[in-house]
């Protein structure tokens, strides 16, 4: 105790400069490391905050990082691997994060049609040139 009565309880640094936040990726995701909606989330996959959604702040079970995720996609959609850029996490957490948002029905993930699933052009214009002969 100081000389006025008051306790002097040394500040403890939660965050070191070099190494970066002192918690760990595993704590983040409560030490899972898969989610139920893994299997559809690869780096282009796009998150899309739900317009229907709850508030985020006022669910108490989300962590922060959750709060994060669900207010940057409601800017714009965001894709995996640019979350996972913006908030400097790796990637496996970034999907066990969206995991858990997506059970919440708090966002949804969309994934862009691979190249190779779109029409040849070819097809396209032979259509067009058999809707103009008509």
């Amino acid at each position: 105790m100081s000389a006025d009565g008051q306790g002097t309880q040394e500040t403890h640094h939660w965050f070191d400069d070099d190494a970066g936040p002192v918690v760990r990726p595993y704590a983040m995701t409560r030490g899972r490391t898969t989610s139920p909606a893994q299997h559809r989330l690869d780096l282009i996959a796009v998150v899309v905050a739900e317009t229907r959604g709850g508030d985020p702040m006022a669910d108490q079970t989300l962590s922060p990082e959750h709060v994060d995720i669900v207010e940057l996609c409601r800017e714009r959609p965001q894709s995996v691997a640019e979350l996972a850029a913006e908030f400097d996490l790796p990637i496996g957490v970034v999907r066990v994060l969206i995991g858990d948002l997506v059970d919440e029905e708090l966002v949804h993930v969309t994934r862009p049609v691979p190249p190779a699933e779109l029409p040849d052009e070819s097809i396209l214009r032979d259509v067009i040139d058999g809707l103009r002969a008509l």
